[in-house]
């Protein structure tokens, strides 16, 4: 594969896939400002009624991503039977997943969302409410996550990327009419925002399903689960290291978030300001991780092991260099940003400071986001960012944390840079398993 049309394959994945998370983050911001014009109560109901649904896309994220893992590996080994029943296994994985959130949110509401906020009968009423429309979100959710990343596969990532713009634009203009009660509906505050999160779900999935039968026209796809035991030992294999990597790192994330609670009076709102720009800047760049798993991945099943190797070095420097160019940007418009927000000075300038720090450990995050999830995770071997996580995370970044904050009584500026680290600690490690390459795996076909 020459240079140029090996960089055309990665811009081809990279950009649709960037833009679409980009997207996603931003169209989240008006969502947040939206619902925000309800009050404090319904801020706190959506949020909290809203944990379900981000514990049930961890785990179908992680699903997703064996998805890519084993597609891309069969079509480069130009074994398309096997690409449609690994498709077969996590989509019906998925729905099955949805089904056990859907039931379990639908029988408790008020009580999971009491988990949270405790006796308080306000948000306990509102978000119970809530919790009852937006499950309904997470099959179309689901499904249409694992089938766009067949549609990728395939080199239509552009695809998706039209799909989402598009539910994006009908959730807006239906969260505008239905929260707020314009055009002849009722105000149906937060529920109404469900409504449309579902409704944009649901358009969002038949998108991708009418994507999906296009590309396969002339082909045909059966639906097929008759897979052995060989199978399923390979497949789990990858998966659960990657569930325990997902579910351990939210944990860690919370915990990071407990320490910001309990330093100055504002350092919480402070990084809770940088939430945003740090899912546009990683958002811009997670295509370059994506494309990785995709084109190494198909490398590998093919047994390219040489040109996987080669290549990945080269995605590495795009994103290094993607990263770059962003935290330049960051750095000289922070102090823009941070003026959007109506908070007190010493928040802002707290926030502007975080936001030096963030641009410069950006480069960092996105080399392990490339190397560690995308080109290493590509073989299979997930047990191996499993271990990397957890020492970065429970090792490395937690401890540094809590000394740095409680023992150490450190501003947020620094407790947020030293933790941080933990990054460091993650290159180092994922460097060191990329070059000796025991990584590069080709998955069996494995039908019985």
């Amino acid at each position: 594969m020459k240079q140029k049309s090996f960089l055309s394959s990665v811009i081809g994945i990279a950009l649709p896939v960037g833009l679409q998370s980009m997207l996603q983050s931003s169209f989240s911001m008006i969502d947040q400002l939206m619902v925000g014009q309800l009050g404090t109560a319904a801020v706190s109901a959506v949020e909290v009624a809203g944990r379900p649904a981000f514990i049930y896309s961890v785990i179908t994220g992680a699903v997703a991503a064996i998805a890519g893992i084993m597609i891309s590996q069969y079509l480069g080994m130009k074994d398309e039977d096997m690409a449609d029943r690994s498709l077969s296994v996590n989509a019906a994985i998925t729905a099955a997943l949805a089904a056990v959130f859907t039931g379990v949110c639908l029988l408790v509401p008020e009580g999971i969302v009491g988990i949270f906020v405790g006796e308080a009968p306000e948000i306990r009423s509102a978000g119970g409410a809530y919790l009852r429309v937006i499950v309904w979100t997470y099959l179309p959710m689901g499904l249409a996550s694992v089938l766009a990343v067949m549609i990728r596969c395939m080199d239509k990532a552009v695809w998706p990327l039209a799909a989402g713009i598009t539910s994006a634009v009908v959730n807006t203009l239906l969260n505008f009419v239905l929260i707020f009660g314009y055009l002849g509906f009722p105000a149906l505050g937060i529920t109404g925002a469900a409504i449309a999160s579902v409704i944009s779900q649901i358009v969002n999935l038949l998108l991708i399903l009418l994507m999906f039968c296009r590309l396969r026209r002339g082909k045909g796809f059966r639906f097929n689960l008759r897979v052995g035991g060989a199978f399923w030992k390979q497949y789990l294999a990858m998966l659960w290291p990657l569930l325990a990597t997902e579910f351990l790192w939210s944990l860690g994330q919370n915990v990071n978030t407990f320490i910001y609670g309990h330093l100055e009076p504002g350092d919480l709102a402070a990084m809770s300001m940088t939430g945003p720009i740090q899912g546009l800047f990683i958002g811009a760049l997670s295509g370059v991780s994506q494309a990785a798993g995709i084109l190494i991945g198909k490398r590998l099943g093919a047994g390219e092991y040489s040109q996987a190797y080669s290549e990945s070095k080269k995605l590495v420097c795009y994103g290094l260099v993607g990263s770059l160019v962003l935290s330049a940007g960051l750095i000289g418009l922070r102090g823009f940003y941070v003026e959007l927000y109506n908070v007190e000075p010493q928040v802002r300038e707290s926030a502007q400071t975080l936001l030096l720090a963030f641009a410069i450990l950006a480069p960092v995050k996105v080399a392990n986001m490339i190397l560690g999830g995308g080109v290493v995770r590509s073989g299979g071997k997930t047990a191996y960012i499993m271990v990397i996580d957890i020492v970065g995370t429970w090792l490395v970044g937690v401890p540094l944390g809590l000394v740095t904050a409680f023992v150490l009584h450190m501003d947020v500026f620094w407790v947020y840079f030293i933790l941080s680290q933990e990054e460091l600690v993650r290159l180092v490690m994922t460097v060191f398993v990329f070059k000796r390459g025991g990584w590069m795996n080709r998955l069996e076909a494995a039908k019985n």
